[in-house]
């Protein structure tokens, strides 16, 4: 009798346990929710797991694109939010709408997604975390809002434990994780070859700090084997660390790595606040990657009202000869300066200094001739002679001239002349002493006719142990540029954070470095698929000033002590005009090249630099791009086509062009012989009358391309 009770209390057990584990997967799957994008085709499931730990997953046409995830942050000193979570309401809305840019690849931008909020509390600490998911028929964007309440206010993040748990050993096009600098080549392996590349991959840099043997930065460009291609990044980085990626090489799963400022804190918030959003775009389709405005989408509207003042800008400058070492930035060859010291009247000049008066007014007049709005000019102030490596506090003060360069009548001859002049703030890193002197130099550049600023951040961030993408300095970029849209001035910002979208928010940040551009042609070289890769991952978050138009590609032409060479033919520098957008572009080579090659350079006064339409003809990451688009407010068309080291057919039809009538296309391409090492300099020019009916075919030679305008021809 004892036995059969034992028994059945055992039985009674298992039943009981049973029910209670039915009963928590019911309730678990009852917590799972699906979303759809407005086409049907991407599929989001949020779910929690049973211990409380919020969950995502990401299909697009049936097929995995992120299996599922854990979101969630650690937090110093305090519990964190990553499970324990309960579901205490959910919502789905949809929002469409329409909007037109400042300035942008195309006319308008349709903004349409359906939005999963789901709102989970934390039992154990009454804390509350809200998720926001948006699915767009190209991807996903998801973000964390902690709004105002009393067991949440101010709080410190150890770190985001977002993951990308993908469904494969992806091939990848990444750069090492580094808190300092993106200016590295990228390197194009499976995602399980990182760790064995990544040493030879960090290569020297003015400031770097990598992290991790598998940590990668954003924009990471993938390519799964059967097809899929997905783009990771971040938009709307405000008042929060710029997020990397830490690649967990066993499981494939990559997860979010901020980067820490000086005290080692991944962010320091205060609710009610948010994160950016962390981006994915996915296609089947290599051209829909570069066409995506997603990360724009996630960004929002223009907060500045009056935006007549915020033109795209086509401009020359003293800089490339300074780069290649042909002029220097310097005045004098004197060492250890100290700014309120020196009496810059009284030195020996060096007599190399390209910012002098006669070269300036050379350059304005060169623009002035051929249609460009303005000139660059670096090396125009005072402290370049110790300006860099020294970790120097007050560095250049941004408003003394050196004594060959005159503010007041180089800009008078440029306003005669009908060009303005790009006023040049480099900060060595020391972000104080440019905060410090912030609203002089503005005022100063307001007074002189100065309408658009280069900001520079080269070397380590002074206060020292700061990170050029950690919080603090993340927020000194946004102050830089609010307070220039409160002067009515563009910024061009270098070394500075990778855009995330923000240009839409503050449509005068009109371009941004933030990789390798063309300078780094004087110093080794770019890979001949560099161009290839960067509108797939740098550009993704915003144009880049690439700086491109290099004629001339032996950089000893110029200075004969540097063996570099642009990695390019002619005829694919033309093309980067289209291939690498951008509202502000630089014809980057001297004056005296551009002369011998004037039928190549008709190209470059004619193309546009505002779109009112964007067609990606072909598109393979790491070996061929080809972009069409429509000059804004006009009927003309520019194309452009760069492809890798190796030689290819383009073949394109032009069905873009408006049916019935008539264009004549000149076209700019290799010469049957040219290639980006032994004959860089060999192109043709030929015209031919075009319809929307029309195709052609091109050859294009190893490290080359092409570019065509096309323009409606005139009535009978």
């Amino acid at each position: 009798m004892k036995y059969n009770i034992r028994c059945s209390a055992a039985f009674s057990f298992r039943v009981l346990t049973t029910t209670l584990v039915l009963l928590g997967l019911l309730q678990a799957s009852a917590r799972a929710e699906e979303m759809k994008s407005p086409n049907q085709q991407m599929v989001l499931t949020f779910a929690l797991q049973s211990d409380g730990v919020p969950t995502y997953a990401l299909t697009y046409k049936g097929r995995p694109v992120i299996k599922t995830s854990k979101l969630g942050l650690e937090l110093k000193n305090a519990p964190a939010l990553t499970s324990g979570f309960t579901v205490a309401d959910s919502k789905q809305t949809t929002f469409d709408e329409t909007w037109q840019p400042v300035w942008g690849e195309t006319k308008s931008i349709r903004n349409h997604y359906n939005e999963l909020t789901v709102n989970l509390q934390q039992a154990a600490t009454s804390r509350t975390v809200i998720l926001h998911f948006r699915v767009f028929d190209d991807g996903l964007g998801f973000r964390y809002e902690f709004p105002l309440q009393p067991k949440l206010d101010y709080f410190v993040v150890k770190e985001e434990k977002s993951q990308f748990a993908l469904a494969g050993d992806h091939k990848a096009f990444w750069l090492p994780g580094d808190y300092d600098t993106q200016e590295y080549s990228t390197v194009t392996s499976n995602l399980s070859e990182i760790r064995s590349k990544m040493k030879a991959a960090t290569t020297p840099n003015a400031s770097q700090t990598p992290f991790s043997p598998t940590g990668v930065q954003t924009p990471l460009m993938l390519k799964s084997k059967d097809g899929l291609y997905i783009n990771i990044h971040e938009a709307a980085l405000v008042d929060y660390s710029c997020m990397h990626l830490e690649l967990d090489d066993k499981n494939m799963v990559l997860e979010s790595h901020l980067t820490p400022d000086a005290a080692g804190n991944k962010g320091e918030l205060q609710t009610p606040c948010v994160s950016p959003w962390r981006t994915i775009i996915v296609s089947d389709k290599a051209a829909d990657i570069l066409q995506s405005k997603l990360v724009l989408n996630l960004n929002e509207p223009s907060k500045i009202k009056d935006t007549s003042w915020i033109k795209p800008v086509k401009y020359v400058g003293v800089w490339w000869e300074m780069i290649t070492g042909k002029s220097t930035w310097s005045y004098t060859n004197q060492e250890n300066i100290k700014l309120d010291a020196l009496d810059y009247s009284k030195v020996k000049p060096n007599g190399t200094h390209g910012a002098t008066n006669a070269n300036v007014k050379r350059y304005i007049d060169f623009a002035a001739q051929h249609g460009f709005d303005a000139v660059l000019v670096e090396g125009w102030n005072t402290g370049w002679e110790d300006w860099f490596g020294k970790h120097k506090d007050y560095v250049f003060d941004f408003v003394t001239p050196y004594p060959d360069f005159d503010v007041q009548e180089l800009n008078r001859y440029a306003q005669s002349k009908g060009v303005r002049i790009i006023m040049h703030h480099e900060t060595s890193g020391s972000v104080r002493n440019y905060e410090r002197h912030l609203d002089t130099a503005f005022q100063f550049m307001n007074k002189y006719g100065y309408t658009a600023v280069k900001t520079g951040y080269v070397g380590d961030i002074v206060p020292l142990g700061h990170h050029h993408y950690d919080q603090w300095v993340n927020n000194h970029y946004q102050y830089v540029l609010e307070k220039a849209a409160e002067h009515k001035i563009m910024v061009n910002g270098h070394e500075a954070v990778r855009p995330t979208g923000l240009a839409r928010t503050y449509p005068n940040l009109i371009g941004n470095e933030a990789a390798r551009g063309t300078e780094y042609e004087s110093f080794g070289g770019n890979n001949a698929d560099h161009t290839t890769i960067l509108p797939f991952t740098r550009l993704i978050g915003g144009p880049m000033d690439y700086t491109p138009g290099i004629f001339q590609t032996k950089v000893s032409a110029y200075n004969p002590q540097n063996n570099s060479f642009v990695h390019t033919t002619l005829a694919r520098q033309l093309a980067l005009y289209v291939t690498m957008y951008s509202p502000l572009q630089m014809a980057a080579d001297l004056p005296e090249t551009y002369e011998k090659h004037l039928d190549a350079f008709q190209f470059i006064k004619d193309v546009a630099v505002d779109w009112d339409a964007t067609e990606v003809l072909e598109a393979e990451p790491g070996d061929y791009i080809t972009y069409a688009r429509k000059a804004k407010g006009k009927s003309s068309w520019f194309v452009g086509s760069t492809n890798d080291e190796n030689g290819r057919t383009s073949k394109i039809n032009l069905s873009f062009l408006e049916p019935g009538k008539k264009y004549v296309a000149t076209i700019y391409a290799d010469a049957k012989d040219a290639h980006y090492e032994k004959n860089p300099q060999a192109y043709a020019i030929r015209k031919q009358s075009v319809t929307s009916k029309t195709k052609l075919t091109q050859y294009c030679a190893p490290g080359g391309g092409y570019a065509i305008s096309i323009v409606e021809a005139a009535a009978k």
